[in-house]
């Protein structure tokens, strides 16, 4: 809902009720000085490597906060990760800073009406999986098959690569998470989230890896 929050922040009438959006005449459009957040999904792979390496903390600033956005937060949450919030309460967006500490992860289960909130996290939630007791079983994102790369096929491949017990189903994956993670050779098809989250792994993985 970024488009109908900036026209109301410049004066608009906009009214958003489940899939229905009313534009209602406004008096008067006017501008001012706009603050815009960071991008949760380029923070999230600091907020999953803050929480995978031992000792971390990472404090990240003006994080945008839009709740259609944050579904890895929601994710994080559930896998134990010690996470603090402070919202900023300025600005059109919400917004504020987040910060994590190293965590003892535990497996979930990520499906239904959150997986549009974190479609573009994905991959680097399926690494904090890796790293986490139990079981996460990840469904409902056959979406993942038309990004940049076949991203359930990628992070199956290069998860395996490193020890990970993964394997892949029509619409996710399944990690048994918890046993020792190893660096490798992995590939990136040529996808910035496939890179940088097998970066991040290779933060909190034995020996040395190349991407």
């Amino acid at each position: 809902n970024h488009t109908e929050l900036m026209i109301n922040g410049f004066g608009g009438n906009i009214i958003s009720e489940g899939n229905r959006i009313t534009v209602n005449p406004a008096e008067e459009l006017y501008g001012h000085e706009i603050t815009v957040p960071g991008d949760i999904s380029s923070a999230a792979f600091f907020l999953v490597a803050g929480l995978i390496v031992p000792n971390s903390e990472i404090q990240i600033r003006n994080v945008g906060l839009n709740e259609t956005r944050t579904g890895i937060l929601d994710v994080l949450k559930a896998m134990g990760a010690s996470i603090q919030i402070e919202p900023s309460g300025e600005g059109i967006e919400p917004s504020g800073n987040i910060t994590v500490k190293y965590s003892s992860l535990h497996g979930t289960e990520i499906g239904g009406d959150l997986i549009p909130r974190l479609i573009d996290e994905l991959p680097v939630i399926a690494v904090a999986a890796a790293f986490a007791e139990g079981r996460t079983v990840i469904r409902d994102a056959e979406e993942l098959k038309v990004k940049e790369s076949n991203r359930i096929d990628a992070m199956e491949r290069e998860l395996k690569k490193a020890g990970v017990d993964v394997h892949s189903t029509e619409d996710g994956l399944i990690i048994d998470g918890g046993r020792p993670v190893c660096g490798g050779s992995f590939e990136s098809y040529g996808d910035h989230r496939i890179a940088m989250s097998m970066s991040v792994l290779a933060l909190a993985a034995e020996g040395e890896s190349r991407i």
